[in-house]
């Protein structure tokens, strides 16, 4: 099979097209070089790439750049390729939900829409679905921040077509309290770590999380215990345990914030360490602005809030404000019946088509 990309094939098909060329987190260079090629065919881009990262951008001196991005990436094969289209308009395989259907609607407009109303800068990046210090779009972000630029972003994550404004802050701290070893015989001799963990998670079970409102869409926050670790042997009092706590936090909150939150609510349970083990910041949704308004009359719907991270947040930290808006329908992400509504691929195409030509 030809890794070449015909972008003159409808958004389904090219959809099938992508899904067909594997490209499982880390191994996305034939992907990338097809979407290469392809964008360079089309005389009014000027493309660029960084490793397996692709940026396409129109120079057509526009009052405003529009951002539209997609990773090229997916989970592992799941015996879910090659690609079927069923009976009933349905597209099965790996990554046609996430998000191969979204990255088709990124080409789709990018040969078709030559001149639009707003200048468009196209980014598809790889490594989006393992560990952050992978991610394409934040290798993009720290050697050519320039190619990002832009006054809005719409991410083609999973939203099953419905606008999903910004995102949550995702922290993860290990909480740590420290005893002192002694024989389970002897427990007197010692001081058990486990059990001087109970405060902190008594805190949990009490702790009422914020919905705050923001640009009017209302967030939910949460802090929970995801893992507990402790113990030396079954006769053996244990002197550490650990609680690994994951705060989803509003996009009102920065990064700083939601780490002081975080101490002030166990400052009094008797943590001997706290470490911040992972942390990746929230996005405003930026309904606010003049793009989002147009691109919410476009699209049509109400905006819902996005409760858990995407990489909107990468362009937030940018200064871009960013929503999520794709075909896919993120219940099926990564599941081994994967699949996405032919009918989500060709509205998605026809709304952004129609908010970048009117």
């Amino acid at each position: 099979m030809s890794d070449k990309l015909d972008l003159t094939l409808d958004a389904a098909t090219l959809t099938a097209r992508l899904v067909d060329l594997p490209s499982v987190s880390g191994s996305e260079e034939a992907l990338a070089d097809a979407v290469e090629q392809a964008l360079r065919t089309l005389p009014h881009l000027q493309v660029d790439r960084h490793g397996n990262n692709v940026v396409a951008r129109t120079r057509l001196g526009r009052a405003e750049r529009v951002v539209l991005a997609g990773h090229i990436d997916t989970v592992p094969v799941a015996d879910n390729l090659p690609s079927r289209l069923d009976e009933d308009g349905v597209l099965w395989g790996c990554g046609t939900t996430d998000m191969k259907s979204g990255v088709a609607v990124q080409l789709r407009i990018a040969a078709t829409v030559p001149e639009p109303n707003r200048d468009l800068t196209f980014v598809f990046y790889d490594n989006e679905e393992v560990a952050g210090h992978l991610n394409g779009l934040g290798h993009v972000a720290d050697a050519h921040p320039d190619w990002l630029a832009g006054d809005f972003a719409v991410l083609l994550e999973p939203t099953d077509a419905q606008v999903e404004g910004g995102c949550q802050g995702t922290l993860r701290v290990k909480l740590t309290t420290a005893g002192e070893r002694a024989h389970s015989a002897r427990s007197w001799m010692g001081s058990n770590a486990v059990h001087a963990a109970a405060p902190i998670l008594a805190r949990l079970a009490a702790y009422e999380p914020r919905q705050p409102v923001v640009d009017g869409l209302t967030f939910r926050e949460g802090l929970n215990a995801v893992r507990v670790e402790g113990g030396v042997a079954g006769n053996v009092i244990p002197d550490a345990c650990t609680v690994t706590v994951n705060y989803r936090y509003a996009p009102d909150r920065s990064a700083d914030e939601a780490v002081a939150h975080v101490r002030e609510v166990f400052a009094d349970c008797g943590v001997a360490e706290f470490v911040v083990d992972d942390h990746s910041g929230a996005a405003l949704p930026g309904l606010s602005h003049p793009a989002a308004a147009a691109f919410m009359a476009a699209v049509g719907g109400t905006a819902q809030p996005k409760f858990g991270w995407t990489d909107v947040s990468r362009f937030g930290a940018l200064g871009v404000p960013a929503v999520n808006y794709g075909p896919g329908d993120a219940l099926l992400a990564h599941k081994a019946d994967e699949r996405v509504a032919v009918e989500r691929i060709a509205h998605c195409e026809e709304r952004l088509r129609g908010w970048l030509t009117s």
